[in-house]
């Protein structure tokens, strides 16, 4: 195992990839890591300066053929091609364990039936999942608890917490798993987003803003801009506001996923290295491969955050 502590080492092995559409037509070496060791450590890497490394967000993990959403070993594929921040999604079952399952039915998603929060996890531990294209695969659901614990020192996640679960027992199990440092909240309404807040004032908030409006509203949270990550919606903004967001200290998360995936499948790749070219800090995609890939290229030539990644051969 060898560790690259530089940014230089980063920009050679980091975004080594071929072209292709599915995860099995790409090339890559080893497996590609962000490690921060505290809340401190969190802040510094999402605090925003011109030697901010362009991200990928892994949508629901990443899901491929063959690597389902909500998956570890999904989340294991998609850090073999690159560092990523993983987003993954939590419900809550009937006897209040928390899975990984983005769907308030288990139909799409496994081979099993009926409602996640009304069933107990002794029936989800006895199911599948099943990729996009509903092909059944070996891999089971995992806990959220067990998400965390895999993520300790491989990536960053961001929490998408559906509405059944208590924020409590989010916040609850995040300190369980001590994963403070690298379990990001996301939050869809100034009034979560406060709760949460005062819930865990040391967590990272993915928060929805989108305009001048949004940024007037956030702040009357009160809620520092030293513990936000700017979601700017599924709609590139203007370089203007990005960099608005920046002068707060802030990255800022462009959705790409649906519409500017579709977009970038049609007319080439290199469309993502525009979105980072006017602003966007961090890609939140359906493509992750493909979009790190296209913006490998704009990574600056020294960075202070380049610290945190580490590459396993």
């Amino acid at each position: 195992m060898s560790r690259y502590r530089t940014f230089l080492g980063l920009a050679v092995f980091v975004f080594t990839f071929a072209c292709g559409q599915s995860s099995s037509d790409h090339s890559h070496s080893g497996t590609h890591y962000i490690k921060v060791d505290n809340a401190e450590d969190a802040r510094d890497f999402y605090t925003w300066s011109v030697d901010r490394i362009p991200m990928v967000s892994s949508h629901r993990g990443g899901p491929y053929p063959g690597y389902p959403e909500n998956a570890i070993e999904t989340f294991e594929n998609v850090l073999k091609y690159t560092p990523a921040i993983i987003e993954l999604d939590v419900a809550m079952t009937r006897d209040s364990v928390l899975i990984l399952m983005h769907d308030d039915d288990l139909e799409r998603t496994t081979n099993g039936q009926g409602k996640v929060n009304e069933v107990d996890f002794a029936y989800i531990e006895t199911l599948k999942l099943e990729d996009n294209d509903g092909k059944l695969t070996d891999f089971g659901v995992p806990t959220f608890l067990e998400a965390l614990e895999w993520a300790d020192g491989k990536a960053l996640l961001t929490v998408d917490i559906k509405r059944s679960v208590p924020f409590e027992r989010i916040v609850e199990e995040v300190q369980e798993a001590n994963a403070e440092a690298y379990a990001a909240l996301i939050s869809y309404t100034f009034p979560a987003a406060k709760k949460l807040h005062y819930l865990a004032p040391e967590l990272m908030l993915s928060i929805t803003i989108r305009n001048q409006e949004e940024i007037k509203r956030f702040e009357e949270t009160g809620i520092p801009w030293t513990r936000v990550i700017a979601f700017t919606g599924l709609a590139e903004r203007p370089l203007e506001f990005n960099q608005e967001i920046h002068r707060k200290g802030a990255f800022t998360i462009l959705g790409v996923l649906g519409n500017l995936d579709r977009q970038a499948k049609a007319r080439g790749d290199e469309i993502y290295a525009g979105f980072v070219q006017r602003g966007a800090d961090i890609l939140a995609t359906d493509r992750p491969i493909e979009a790190a890939q296209s913006i490998s290229g704009l990574i600056p030539g020294n960075s202070s955050k380049a610290k945190y990644f580490i590459h396993d051969n």
